[in-house]
């Protein structure tokens, strides 16, 4: 049932004017079982020795292209559906990740869901009922900017928000996380069984290298309104975060849904490691375009013989 990833083959990724960026997707992989130190593990600067931005976008421009084409088999085949996930502290890049990597896919055959704050009606409801609506179908590709991991992230560093939820008194006990955690697993599990890859992504980015990008939003007009105030106040929470988050990528990185962790200081590397990781999922699947039978190909051959009777 795992995804079928190389995860140890040396990617020497040719970009620029003879270089090479060098790194393992076991770089940035977290091994299901593996209890995930943020700073000791995972360097959010990391760009695999590399520094050509220019190079490594055109690279990424390449992916994206495979990927398009890849994608077409994909909505052909009508059996696969591709699901992947974002999440990440404010300014680590999700949207412009987002937007890059997925800048050659048929909008026909994608799907995106920015999951906000949850209405009242959603709370009306168990925490993956949201995500299970917004599910891609078969042949399609779903992205979920952020999703129901803000259940284990944002719940947890604010525990008000699970008061809110209407729950009842077991279900809010102390082994609340451990409990959402197997659930979860459970749930990506059926998904994979049932022919949906789930992929997820958690941009890594510095507090220092956030700090900048807040300023950046602050000082200069054209970006004011990507800034918000609510932002900054969960900055002031950025340890309790990163211990949820590391917590989140110890528990719920399985064989079938795994997670990988994007070095997200330098958003032309970030772009460039999920480019790989995306192209590198698609590639294992077995995707094939329909094959045609020997009767559809003659009822083919007698329409265009019958087209080109046709008089003007």
């Amino acid at each position: 049932m795992k995804i079928e990833v190389d995860l140890d083959k040396k990617r020497e990724i040719a970009v620029g004017d003879g270089g090479s960026v060098k790194f393992r997707l076991r770089d940035i992989a977290v091994e299901p079982g593996r209890k995930v130190n943020l700073k000791k593990d995972f360097d959010p600067d990391f760009t695999g020795g590399y520094d050509d931005k220019a190079g490594a976008l055109e690279h990424v421009a390449k992916n994206v292209q495979r990927l398009s084409e890849m994608q077409e088999t994909l909505y052909a085949q009508d059996i696969y559906s591709v699901l992947f996930i974002f999440q990440a502290m404010d300014a680590a890049g999700k949207d412009g990740a987002i937007r890059h990597v997925m800048s050659g896919i048929n909008p026909q055959g994608c799907q995106v869901t920015s999951f906000k704050a949850p209405s009242a009606e959603d709370l009306d409801h168990d925490y993956l009922r949201r995500a299970s609506l917004a599910l891609p179908g078969r042949g399609m590709i779903g992205i979920f900017n952020r999703s129901y991991y803000e259940e284990v992230a944002v719940v947890r560093v604010h525990p008000e928000l699970l008061v809110k939820q209407k729950l009842p008194a077991k279900a809010r006990g102390k082994d609340v996380w451990e409990k959402r955690f197997k659930e979860i697993n459970n749930f990506e599990k059926y998904l994979r069984r049932n022919g949906t890859i789930v992929v997820k992504f958690f941009l890594n980015v510095s507090k220092a290298e956030q700090k900048r990008r807040f300023l950046s939003r602050i000082d200069e007009p054209d970006k004011n309104w990507k800034f918000s105030p609510a932002d900054f106040a969960e900055r002031q929470h950025w340890d309790d975060y990163q211990m949820a988050f590391e917590d989140m990528l110890s528990n719920t990185s399985t064989e079938w849904a795994p997670w990988f962790v994007i070095p997200a200081d330098n958003k032309w590397f970030a772009r460039l490691a999920i480019s790989e990781v995306v192209t590198g999922v698609f590639e294992k699947l077995d995707l094939k375009m329909p094959a045609v039978s020997d009767a559809r190909k003659a009822e083919l051959a007698t329409i265009r013989e019958a087209l080109l009777a046709e008089k003007a």
